[in-house]
Formats: structure tokens, C-alpha cells, sequence
């Protein structure tokens, strides 16, 4: 088993090249679970009394859950070598301010905001190139200093091209602060509160767990009473393009991610001095098993088949642990795993019911959980693909990308897309529009350049980093 744990990094990669799948498909031709369920063709208007959950809506929960879990791996492994929690909260301010700035340059940037010309395709691609000295550690040696000055004088190169730009709608400045990717903002916010409360809960599950609860609290009671200090801290911000309150319900899929990454983190540096013996026979039956709950739940949830769904899953669930309640090794690090994302699972089917049925926007405590169960299941499965059973090649474009998920994440818009309209082939695309079929193969054609632009970076080592 590697040490960057290349399950984690085949999840993160997963989760990032369906987002830019699911952002690449065809609209309004394709199946209604094709899109997120909320957003049905073929006019996708969004519906908020729609519940459901579709394989586009498990993408960012996944992507989230990967962040948790790799706060172990990052985070943890300095604490555990004495670095300072004052200097680590810091360094996770000054991270988010980058991501923060990261989704308001790139959205700026996109062709579509700036018109879709010519001038238009070249500032994105220009934006492309700006982000490596923003996001990438420079393989040059020089004083840290200099990287510093490197790295702020790209910044504001790309803010003052930004503020100087013309756009379709005449911003003024506040709105070019509002106008960013909302993904990343989220991101952002997130990945501040989580790993501030990962650094100073280090050595506490339980004490984590509680900083939860008393959040769940606080967010019902905002919910229920709009007058109360609850609703009040819950929309309480200096700043609303930089902060949201709201996003930090996500930390219910961010924090169990974390619990996730102790355990892979753990059993890993074990593993590395003690052989495996775990029979194949049980890997093959958790592939299939985890496979199997996370289908069910898409397909049950999506049909509103919901008393199958809680029937499969509990039969599943109970196949699942009695396959691997005893042996050590892998086996041991699946059961952990398993019995965990078990428990998110069923809490997500038991709070489904609530705030009006699973739903994706406006989030509901059901999605959390029940999403955050899946996401524990198909880190297992990936665990055994790319651990146990050591697929490497095969799984190389997952993690790979899951090593560069900023460049996946605006391959298309800022560079191929521009280099598309620049070669005159954009306004081919709309053959693609004339069956679902076609439809999907755009997708699956924009995503694999977006794969190949990725592993190129990567192979070189041009990663970005906040």
C-alpha cells in the first residue's frame, strides 16, 4: 500500500472528472437520472419540492468526503511531528482566501462570462497559464521569498486583467466579488472550519462528533425560530461573498471524511511491516456489495422506492459486516470503514423522510448522511481495487487527476473549450445534441481531454496546491 493512499486519491479523482462529466453532457435530451434530480429535462428549471438523488448529485459529496479524509494524511502527519496548531490554523485561513480567490478569478475568466469570442477564449486560456505560478510550487530552486512574490504578483496580475476586462453585464466591483464558482466557495468555506476543527479535536473523535451535534442543534433551531441568536449566527457574516454560514452543514459529510482518513491512515502505516492475508474471495464480495448499496440507493431513492431501499440496504449492510467481521489486515480496514459508512447510511434513510425527502439544494441532513455513507462505500471500493488488488494502470487516470483536481476541475472551461472555439470546432458540438446517445459521447470525449491535459500536468509534477 502506497503512502499517499491511492484509494484516497482514485476517490478524489473520481469525484472530479464525473463533476466535469455531469458539466459536459449534453442538457435536456438525456435520461432525467442523467442530471440532478432537482434540475429535470427537458427544460432542467430547478424544482426545490423535487426530492430524489441521482449519480450527479453523489459527485460533490464525494469530492467533500475525499477533502475530510485527507486532512489525516496532511494536517495530521504535521501535528504528529510537533508542528504548531497556531501556525496550522493559519496556514488553513490563508488557504481558503486562495480558494476563495481561485473561484472568483476562474469565473471571471470563463468565455462564457466574457462574450465567447475570440478575445474572449485567449484572456481564458491566459487565465490557465496564470494559475501556475498561483496554485504550482516552482520546481526552480530560489528563496521561499521569492515564491511568495511570485505567487502574490500572479494573483494580481489576474485581479487587475479582471477588474480591466468588459463583460456581457456592466459588474462594479461588489458584484465582481459575488460573481465566483460556487463549488469552490463552498470549498472554501469548508475546508477553513474543518480543518480548524481538525487541528484543535486531533486527538478526539468523540470531541469532534460533539462540535457536530451542537451545530446540528443550532442549524434546527435557526430553522425552526427565525428570531433566534440560532438563525442569527447562522447568517451572521462580515462578508457574504466570502463567508456563508450555511455552508457549513457540509462539514456532516467533511468530518466523517476525516474518521475515514484516520483509519485508512492508520491501517496504511501498519500494512507497510505486517503482510495481508486477507482471502480474495472477500475482496471480490465487498466489491460487489459496496457496488451493490450504492446503486441501490441511486436507483431506490431516484424512483422513490423508498421501503425497498431500506430493505436492501439492511440486507446488504448485514451481508457486508458478516463477509468481513473477522481477519486482519485489509480485512480489518474494510470492517472499520464499513461499519462507519454503516451507520451514516442508516441515519441518512431514517432522516430521509425529513425537510421534504432527500434533496441536494437546499441541502437536507438526509442528503448529508446518506451521501456520506456512499462515499464510505466507494472508498472500500476503491481501497480494493487499487490496494488489495493493486490495479494501477487501470485506475492511473483516477488518480492521477485525483493528485491535480484543480486542473481537472478547469481544463475544459479555460483551456479546451477556448482552444475548441479558436480552431472553429465549438459549433460542431451541436451534433452531439441530436440523440441522448450523442449526448453522452460528448461528455465522455470533453472528459478525457480533460483527463489527458491533467495526467500530462501531473507526470511533469505541475500540480496546484492552495
Amino acid at each position: 500500500m502506497n503512502n499517499r493512499a491511492l484509494s484516497l486519491d482514485a476517490l478524489r479523482g473520481y469525484a472530479i472528472l464525473t463533476m466535469v462529466l455531469s458539466a459536459t453532457i449534453v442538457y435536456g435530451i438525456l435520461p432525467g437520472w442523467m442530471y440532478h434530480a432537482q434540475v429535470p429535462p427537458p427544460d432542467h428549471a430547478f424544482n426545490p419540492n423535487l426530492p430524489g438523488l441521482t449519480w450527479v448529485d453523489m459527485v460533490f459529496p464525494s469530492f467533500l468526503f475525499a477533502m475530510g479524509a485527507a486532512l489525516p494524511f496532511s494536517v495530521g502527519k504535521r501535528l504528529r511531528k510537533g508542528a504548531s496548531k497556531l501556525k496550522l490554523a493559519l496556514n488553513a485561513l490563508w488557504r481558503g482566501v486562495k480558494l476563495t480567490f481561485f473561484a472568483i478569478l476562474i469565473q471571471h475568466f470563463y468565455p462564457y462570462m466574457t462574450g465567447g469570442d475570440l478575445h474572449s477564449q485567449l484572456l481564458a486560456i491566459f487565465c490557465f497559464a496564470l494559475l501556475f505560478p498561483m496554485y504550482m510550487r516552482l520546481p526552480w530552486e530560489m528563496p521561499q521569498w521569492v515564491r511568495t512574490a511570485v505567487q502574490l504578483g500572479a494573483m494580481v496580475i489576474g485581479a487587475t486583467v479582471m477588474l480591466c476586462m468588459s463583460y456581457p453585464i456592466d459588474y462594479d466591483l461588489n458584484l465582481h466579488l459575488h460573481t465566483s464558482n460556487i463549488i469552490i466557495l463552498i470549498l472554501a468555506n469548508v475546508s477553513v472550519f474543518a480543518t480548524l476543527l481538525f487541528i484543535f479535536t486531533f486527538h478526539s473523535r468523540t470531541l469532534r462528533l460533539a462540535v457536530l451535534a451542537i451545530l446540528f442543534g443550532i442549524i434546527l433551531a435557526a430553522d425552526e425560530d427565525a428570531g433566534s441568536w440560532a438563525a442569527w449566527l447562522m447568517h451572521a457574516t462580515p462578508a457574504d461573498w466570502l463567508y456563508v454560514p450555511a455552508y457549513l452543514k457540509y462539514l456532516f459529510i467533511v468530518i466523517p471524511g476525516s474518521f475515514a482518513g484516520e483509519i485508512l491512515l492508520a491501517h496504511t502505516e501498519k500494512m507497510q511491516s505486517v503482510p495481508d492475508g486477507t482471502p480474495r474471495t472477500k475482496a471480490w464480495a465487498m466489491v460487489a456489495i459496496t457496488m451493490a448499496i450504492v446503486v441501490v440507493n441511486l436507483v431506490c431513492l431516484y424512483c422513490r422506492w423508498l421501503n425497498l431501499n431500506l430493505a436492501l440496504n439492511v440486507a446488504l449492510l448485514i451481508a457486508g459486516y458478516a463477509v468481513i467481521r473477522r481477519g486482519e489486515g485489509y480485512c480489518a480496514l474494510w470492517r472499520e470503514l464499513f461499519i462507519v459508512g454503516a451507520l451514516m447510511m442508516l441515519l441518512g434513510l431514517a432522516f430521509e423522510p425529513f425537510e421534504g425527502g432527500i434533496k441536494k439544494d437546499p441541502v437536507t441532513f438526509g442528503y448529508l448522511f446518506t451521501t456520506g455513507g456512499m462515499s464510505f462505500m466507494t472508498l472500500i471500493l476503491l481501497s480494493v481495487v487499487c490496494d488489495y488488488f493493486k490495479c494501477h494502470r487501470s485506475t492511473s487516470f483516477l488518480v492521477m487527476s485525483g493528485q491535480n483536481p484543480m486542473v481537472a476541475y478547469v481544463a475544459c472551461d479555460l483551456l479546451i473549450y477556448p482552444i475548441l472555439g479558436i480552431c472553429g470546432l465549438m459549433q460542431h458540438l451541436g451534433l452531439f445534441a441530436t440523440s441522448p446517445w450523442l449526448g453522452f459521447l460528448q461528455g465522455v470525449l470533453l472528459t478525457s481531454l480533460a483527463v489527458v491535459v491533467t495526467m500530462f500536468f501531473t507526470r511533469i509534477k505541475w500540480v496546484w496546491r492552495t
